[in-house]
């Protein structure tokens, strides 16, 4: 029983390599996972897509759609009808088309009452119409969603994307081939109607109670299968560039978007992926920079854990989901018309309707460098591990050097500070609900109460007295540790960029009696702050939009970007189920609290036997 009382019990060689050497490993251990990771981006390391899920056929698909100036027409009509409409969907003439193709057209209602002003409730209306299989009776389905963008909006038109989407209705509702029912969905106010409507589709709620009162349905169809979501600014189109990332950083299946791929080439439509095209070059270095940076874009936008579209919303019902955004703009060879566009959407539902049970052959996890290049979850994540493992190995060695009176003597007092700074993160994480409860201005006390707490949370360690800041630093290692590692199962964009930055910030934390180092460690573990990145990422972005402004201004809007960046992420989190501002506050802020009180320590006798 020595060995799990003792720290120094069963001490040989490899105990006394690890004490000695401890450093260097973590250090080794580090820089290993970067090369790892950073590595992959090179064609060398990684691997070409390919279909795991040879029922699609999108080969076999012959396309049929000639549609095209049927969805001209509609365009046109629509042009027309939304002029009579300031900010509202033109609900009237949507139903009327939907019914004149043949489709059963319904109307659904849903409610927000604001998480931020309980005053404040908001309205929308999503149109759909369902095709119901000649071939099946009602037990799967496909969508072909469209947000609904008024001439109001700051976003750039979709009407191209109803056009064609009531053009395809047209053909599609002729067809004698389909065993899966096709909803046409249509949907208001961006990202909310949508998530309304999978709501009420699936007869649940996602985000907090009474905040979004989804509505009912009056049609359903079967289990949704697949969705495309259509995002085209233009009649001719340049390129499609296809969007994956969804909410809390799910993707969809690797055979879902290799299928829009494979559709696109087929029809002569020219797709990318993060608006980048494959590149050749004759130098590596050259070739690995370009695949490395398409690679930290998706990183990027996977890590907020933000939908790019609303496809991202459709991942968490099993629902695999893409969007395809058309632009205008060639990036290589000639535009094309909305008959080629028709003649993609049909061959990837039609690859679709091949199948015969859900998408589940290929990868969930993955990363892209490009769009004919992707990267494994087993090839990720022992970089991810790697990196985590520098702080497991420096808690193993701070562990075998405590002498067992250490541990009995201030042990407990070790676990109230833990879990007080767990409490301080799960109140900064209920600042939303208290602020309701009192009726205050939800924005402006989530935000300064957040700084508030925050702040006195600093002065913590002054309070702390005979306290064995050594246990507390094995504590937090391991804590951080084990959160680098699930983040990176879950997120790996979000996992990879926390690991990069904490650990060896983490790894300098040490108890000194060196009054610099002391106050050194104290400055950069403040500059990694969770609060203080954000400002610093936000500032350097105000500073490249804005970089005609002095200083002061530009400084003054990273504030006001700060506060909204917070807010946003408060009501994601009550809306939509978003979890980054839940993982900020109940996890990754108490841990750096762990390691503040760390650099409060002081080295009073020397306690190692092996120095």
């Amino acid at each position: 029983m020595g060995l799990l009382t003792d720290p120094n019990g069963g001490q040989g060689k490899l105990t006394k390599l690890l004490l000695n050497y401890h450093g260097k490993l973590c250090k080794l251990s580090y820089l290993i996972g970067v090369i790892w990771f950073c590595s992959l981006a090179a064609p060398q390391f990684n691997s070409n897509t390919y279909f795991s899920e040879n029922a699609l056929l999108p080969g076999l698909v012959k396309s049929t759609f000639q549609q095209d100036r049927l969805a001209l027409q509609y365009f046109q009509e629509l042009k027309d009808e939304t002029q009579k409409y300031d900010s509202s969907l033109p609900y009237a003439w949507l139903l009327a088309k939907f019914r004149q193709i043949g489709l059963d057209a319904y109307t659904h209602n849903f409610t927000l009452h604001s998480p931020l002003n309980p005053n404040e409730t908001f309205y929308g209306k999503n149109v759909y119409g369902i095709l119901r299989a000649p071939r099946a009776s009602s037990t799967e389905a496909l969508v072909l969603s469209v947000p609904y963008r008024p001439p109001s909006s700051i976003h750039p038109t979709t009407l191209p994307s109803i056009a064609i989407q009531l053009a395809f209705a047209k053909f599609a509702v002729k067809e004698k081939y389909w065993a899966k029912d096709i909803i046409f969905l249509i949907t208001d106010h961006e990202q909310l109607g949508m998530q309304a409507w999978l709501e009420a589709y699936h007869g649940v709620s996602c985000g907090n109670k009474d905040v979004l009162n989804h509505g009912d349905l009056k049609g359903r169809a079967g289990a949704i299968q697949a969705a495309i979501n259509l995002e085209l600014h233009s009649v001719r189109i340049g390129y499609l560039d296809i969007k994956i990332e969804g909410l809390n950083g799910q993707l969809p299946n690797l055979d879902l978007f290799n299928l829009a791929g494979k559709i696109c080439i087929k029809e002569g439509v020219f797709y990318t992926f993060k608006s980048k095209s494959r590149a050749y070059f004759r130098d590596p270095y050259t070739e690995w920079l370009y695949y490395f940076k398409n690679l930290l874009a998706m990183m990027t936008t996977h890590a907020t854990g933000i939908p790019n579209g609303n496809h991202g919303l459709f991942l968490r019902f099993g629902i695999q989901a893409l969007t395809l955004e058309g632009f205008e703009q060639s990036k290589e060879g000639s535009r094309v018309g909305l008959l080629n566009i028709g003649r993609v959407i049909e061959g990837i539902f039609r690859s679709s309707n091949n199948l015969l049970e859900r998408f589940h052959q290929s990868f969930f996890f993955y990363l892209l460098p490009n769009y004919d290049r992707y990267i494994s979850i087993g090839l990720y994540m022992p970089a991810a591990c790697m990196i985590a493992a520098a702080l497991i190995i420096k808690a193993c060695a701070k562990w075998f050097k405590l002498q067992e009176e250490d541990i009995n003597v201030a042990y407990i007092k070790v676990i109230v500070v833990f879990v007080l700074m767990h409490f301080i993160g799960a109140f900064v994480n209920s600042l939303p609900q208290i602020a309701q409860l009192f009726n205050y201005d939800v924005s402006s006390a989530i935000f300064f109460g957040l700084i508030s707490v925050l702040i006195t949370s600093l002065l913590v360690p002054l309070v702390l007295k005979d306290f064995s800041f050594e246990v507390m630093l094995i504590f937090a290692l391991l804590e951080l540790g084990t959160t680098l590692i699930c983040l990176s199962m879950n997120n790996i964009s979000l996992g990879m960029f926390c690991s990069v930055i904490s650990v060896p910030m983490a790894l300098i934390i040490d108890i000194t009696s060196n009054k610099f180092f002391n106050y050194l460690q104290k400055l950069l573990w403040i500059l990694i702050h969770p609060f203080t990145i954000l400002f610093i990422v936000v500032t350097i972005n105000s500073w490249l939009l804005f970089n005609q402004e002095s200083i002061g201004e530009v400084l003054l809007r990273a504030i006001v970007a700060t506060q909204e960046a917070v807010i946003y992420s408060v009501a994601d989190s009550m809306i939509y189920g978003n979890w980054l501002y839940t993982v900020v506050t109940m996890v990754l802020i108490p841990n750096w609290l762990c390691f503040w009180c760390v650099t409060f320590g002081r080295i009073k006798s020397p306690k190692n036997k092996f120095d």
